[in-house]
């Protein structure tokens, strides 16, 4: 579907409008930061057409080549890859310690850097974490209003659709994206604001109920996730410190919350590939003891999947937890999306690494026992129509919560 085709160009103009208002929720006066791929410029146009239709102060963008990425890794000296522009992720935070709002948009080639050396990558995405460690803390701890959308990349298209010719599999990923967005709705709005009620009651549910763990169950996998004492189940648009609600991930299916770093036991099968900077990793495999992942195989991608956990201490223990409905769209519409966006949203899953402060009362991680800390956050999808969970009360009732991957009444 050509971009400049009238239903493309209200279809963007529609995620643009979402991103805008339901996304980042941008209020007059903000500034708004955009990191975007170069393929994403027509979509960039849209957010930035309604960013200022909406009173924005400024619109801000840094575009990416993913490329330039594969070319790092293949021709850079080896000093490189322990070097990140500190000065670049500076700026941003400054951006938005004065009050900036930030929208990311994915949708990058998921083997992209197939065959690349698995410590180089490690080392340049270790190096950028250290760097953008304090910018990060305020996205993951909500401090300011901010989200992610995605734009169909004829790579990624590709790698979904191999079979198909590229403008074909394009248009085809497009419609995907569309539906999973709700943009296909006829009020698109009024359908995320009702679906945003939904999670709101799931969260509010699951905060009542208090489940001191949880404990899933299926092929390949037998794993008690014990939680934070004082956890939050959040799920669909989120409060901010600044006073504004946002909808960090579109799309969104989940509900979700803290796990404590040393009261995870057991093992666990990935029911879903991982893509992860350019890296494919499938058939991940793994075994926690005391919070810890004590044993990690994969059938693709095992090296990458190890160096990742390797990154520091907190990376091999958890910082998410969440459920996600077998029911939802993005699974029912039996598509292996090779985006994390997508495919956690697809799935109940788990995030090895950083803990968000959302999940917590005050925000702190670092003030809290038990909650996780790392350079990275990574999630990685345990759920399917085969995984039974159940939430174990501190008196250790047994409270039935997903069946089948269905949420009980």
């Amino acid at each position: 579907m050509p971009f400049d085709s009238p239903d493309m160009t209200d279809k963007l103009d529609r995620l643009g409008a979402i991103a805008v208002t339901i996304g980042v929720n941008l209020q007059p006066g903000q500034e708004l930061l955009i990191n975007a791929p170069v393929e994403a410029v027509p979509l960039v146009r849209a957010i930035a057409t309604h960013a200022y239709r909406a009173g924005a102060a400024d619109v801000i963008v840094s575009f990416s080549d993913q490329e330039l990425a594969k070319i790092h890794l293949t021709e850079g000296n080896e000093a490189s890859f322990d070097h990140a522009p500190a000065w670049r992720y500076d700026s941003l935070q400054r951006a938005m310690e004065e009050g900036a709002a930030m929208l990311a948009i994915t949708g990058t080639d998921p083997n992209l850097l197939a065959g690349a050396d698995p410590a180089r990558k490690a080392r340049a995405q270790k190096a950028h974490a250290i760097a953008g460690q304090a910018m990060r803390g305020l996205i993951g701890g909500f401090k300011i209003n901010w989200s992610i959308v995605p734009f169909a990349n004829p790579a990624w298209a590709a790698a979904m659709f191999p079979d198909l010719p590229e403008p074909e599999a394009v248009s085809r990923l497009w419609a995907a994206i569309f539906h999973a967005t709700r943009i296909d709705n006829p009020d698109p709005v009024a359908n995320w604001q009702s679906h945003i009620a939904t999670l709101h009651a799931r969260a509010a549910h699951l905060n009542a109920l208090r489940c001191a763990a949880l404990h899933f169950r299926g092929p390949g996998t037998d794993l008690r996730v014990g939680l934070i004492d004082n956890h939050i189940w959040h799920g669909g648009a989120a409060d901010t410190a600044n006073g504004i609600t946002c909808l960090p991930n579109i799309p969104t299916e989940e509900v979700f919350t803290m796990p404590h770093r040393a009261r995870v036991d057991g093992t666990v099968r990935a029911t879903k590939p991982l893509s992860n900077n350019g890296t494919l990793m499938d058939g991940i495999e793994v075994r926690f003891e005391a919070g810890r992942i004590v044993d990690a195989r994969a059938t693709t991608g095992e090296d990458a999947f190890r160096a990742l956990i390797a990154t520091d201490d907190g990376a091999a223990h958890l910082g998410e937890v969440a459920l996600v409905p077998d029911a939802s769209p993005i699974s029912q519409s039996g598509l292996l999306f090779l985006n994390t966006l997508f495919d956690e949203n697809a799935a109940s899953h788990i995030a090895i690494g950083r803990a968000l402060g959302i999940n917590i009362p005050g925000g702190d991680i670092e003030q809290t026992e038990g909650a996780n800390d790392s350079l990275i956050h990574v999630d990685w999808m345990i759920g399917s129509n085969q995984i039974d969970v159940d939430g174990i009360l501190a008196d250790g009732t047994v409270h039935p919560l997903m069946r089948a991957g269905a949420f009980m009444a």
